[in-house]
């Protein structure tokens, strides 16, 4: 990592970036936003945000079974416990409930206080509360490098599948017979966004975590033309907020990741008003 400090050094000498802390997190915002951009674009055209937030409240039982098992490294529990979560959850969904939405908030809401009740025995989930809202600046550089090792298995699952990905999304009886195996796509891409969510939410906070996966797809998708637009603009999107709300929390002294939230937040509002003005435009 000291020549990557080095490298940082030379190229942007910020005084923010004068520590190595700031750097770790300025590397993982790289790593982390653009997987967030990425995978946001298939989470919203999919209609997942309600899956993506119920991965994310899924961490705390994750963390308890760890704790009762007596795993020391949690991102174990956490991953193991979010892939079964997503599978059961990709199940319920497939079925075409017309109240999926209302089960899997069930089942979300009955995750995450199942957590709540192991880890506060005692009067202990103190030492947890800080994965509410995350700690980017506490990130190690082994964490790092789980985040490069998921970063490349995205890109080449990306590479792979994305357009059976995208004529899942647009319409399931055309992908179908287009022989594209429908459950296989769906179950790896669910798992693969268990596995970024659970990597994540230490650095991110599981308030929070599901705002950094659909605002920047959100945000683009109120001004891209074309599905290559489309994720460019998210992943642009999702890197400038993640980047100035980085900057901007180490100057106001806040917490990174709402900082974050609030900029990507902005830029929606921004983009909305344009998508608005744009229609009216055309309207006329």
């Amino acid at each position: 990592m000291e020549t990557i400090y080095r490298l940082i050094d030379f190229i942007l000498p910020f005084e923010w970036l004068s520590y190595n802390f700031m750097k770790n997190a300025f590397i993982s915002i790289l790593i982390i936003t653009p997987l967030f951009g990425l995978t946001g674009t298939m989470i919203v055209n999919n209609s997942m945000a309600f899956f993506s937030d119920a991965l994310g409240h899924s961490a705390l039982t994750g963390i308890a079974l760890g704790v009762i098992l007596g795993i020391s490294n949690t991102n174990i529990s956490m991953i193991i416990f979010a892939i079964l979560f997503a599978y059961l959850l990709n199940m319920i969904n497939s079925k075409n409930m017309v109240s999926t939405d209302t089960v899997i908030s069930v089942f979300s809401s009955f995750s995450m206080a199942i957590g709540l009740v192991i880890l506060s025995r005692n009067g202990n989930f103190t030492k947890y509360s800080n994965l509410l809202i995350g700690d980017i600046l506490n990130i190690s550089p082994n964490e790092i490098i789980y985040l490069i090792i998921i970063f490349i298995i995205t890109l080449l699952f990306w590479y792979i599948s994305f357009n059976k990905l995208l004529s899942i999304s647009v319409n399931k009886s055309l992908a179908k017979s287009k022989n594209v195996n429908i459950k296989l796509i769906e179950n790896i891409f669910t798992i693969l966004i268990a596995i970024i969510v659970m990597l994540s939410i230490k650095w991110v906070g599981i308030l929070i975590i599901n705002a950094l996966l659909i605002l920047p797809a959100a945000s683009s998708r109120n001004i891209s033309i074309n599905m290559r637009e489309y994720h460019l603009f998210a992943i642009l999107i999702s890197v400038f907020s993640g980047i100035s709300g980085l900057v901007l929390s180490y100057y106001i002294n806040t917490a990174t990741g709402p900082t974050i939230v609030i900029i990507a937040s902005i830029i929606f509002f921004i983009t909305f008003m344009f998508n608005i003005t744009s229609v009216k435009k055309q309207n006329k």
